[in-house]
């Protein structure tokens, strides 16, 4: 589809945060999206997630992106007009994950890892703007919810997504490596899964913010030391959400036996570990890639029983116009910072 089909001629102009490359963000103009194909949906944006993601975008540490890019895929929007059995005006949450229907994953039941997947604001321009088009098939009613919370749904699926890959079980001993965004997510559904939900990060203040704001209390921060005493057997699963290549093989070591390792962060790097030590223990090692709609739906049921509280989730809000001359430090700070929220 051209630019033409899906924007038709002669349209207005919009606003839209672009990374045109590695530490250069700014506002660029756009058409606004008017007419799409069949099966699509206009979408006003309400509100839009900051992530690791454009962070690492802006840092020119994305291993799959192409500059200049459009970036946004944590969003909130109001269908423009009734499409798939919602009114127009209807709160949605989008699913930033397009996926082809026809691949070897997507036939099973996988479109989280299709093969010719595009997801929005990395493989094709996403929501931070006014207007966006999406598959309808993308748009999942965010009834109960408040255009904030609708936007932090996608970031906590994807924890979700890795708690529901790892089998875990209530009473197992869990590590979270890594206390962003991601790393919260996936602690606060392997608590509601009963696990005892330990977390590991080496900046003392992001542990401090989780406990602080969560209720976690068995928080870490050396590495080195957290196998001794009760915890020398190790964890019976280990979610890394580090992004960090070093982090992620030091990982291998805090394995218990017969566990499993969830690789929820994405690097440039290559991994490697020692196999005599892997086969001893014989974990199970789990890529977590994207969500899927049950992991969504599943958000969405958590927040509106009260059983995640968005409002300590969210730590600014900031105006699409401000965002320019504020991007670099947010990018840049991101120990005080669980999410900032812009609004176009």
């Amino acid at each position: 589809m051209n630019v033409a089909e899906l924007f038709g001629s002669g349209a207005a102009t919009m606003p839209t945060g672009t990374c045109v490359e590695p530490g250069r963000f700014e506002l660029r103009e756009a058409a606004v999206p008017r007419e799409v194909p069949q099966g699509w949906a206009l979408v006003d944006i309400s509100a839009v997630g900051l992530c690791g993601t454009d962070y690492h975008i802006f840092e020119g540490k994305h291993p799959y992106l192409q500059y200049p890019r459009v970036i946004g895929h944590e969003l909130s929007g109001r269908l423009v007009a009734s499409e798939g059995g919602m009114a127009a005006g209807t709160l949605v949450v989008v699913n930033p994950y397009l996926s082809c229907g026809s691949c070897r994953a997507c036939l099973r039941g996988k479109p989280n890892c299709c093969m010719r997947i595009e997801v929005l604001g990395v493989h094709r321009d996403g929501g931070l703007c006014s207007r966006i088009a999406v598959p309808v098939s993308n748009l999942y009613p965010a009834d109960g919810l408040d255009e904030l919370q609708a936007a932090m749904v996608e970031f906590l699926a994807i924890g979700a997504h890795a708690v529901s890959r790892s089998g875990i079980q209530s009473g197992d001993r869990v590590l979270v490596t890594g206390a962003g965004p991601i790393g919260l997510g996936a602690a606060l559904f392997a608590r509601l899964e009963g696990a005892e939900v330990h977390l590991l990060d080496l900046s003392a203040t992001r542990t401090a913010l989780a406990g602080r704001k969560f209720g976690f209390d068995l928080l870490h921060n050396d590495p080195e030391r957290i196998l001794e005493g009760e915890l020398a057997d190790g964890f019976d699963a280990v979610f890394d959400a580090t992004g960090n290549a070093k982090a992620m093989e030091a990982g291998f070591r805090l394995l218990a036996h017969g566990s499993t390792y969830i690789l929820v962060s994405v690097v440039k790097d290559r991994i490697g570990f020692d196999d005599a030590e892997f086969h001893k223990r014989e974990p199970c090692i789990v890529g977590s890639r994207n969500a899927l709609k049950s992991d969504f739906e599943r958000v969405m049921e958590a927040i509106r029983q009260g059983r995640i509280d968005t409002s300590a989730l969210l730590s600014a809000e900031v105006a699409l116009a401000d965002l320019p001359s504020r991007f670099a430090a947010l990018a840049a700070d991101r120990e005080g910072l669980i999410k900032a929220v812009v609004r176009p």
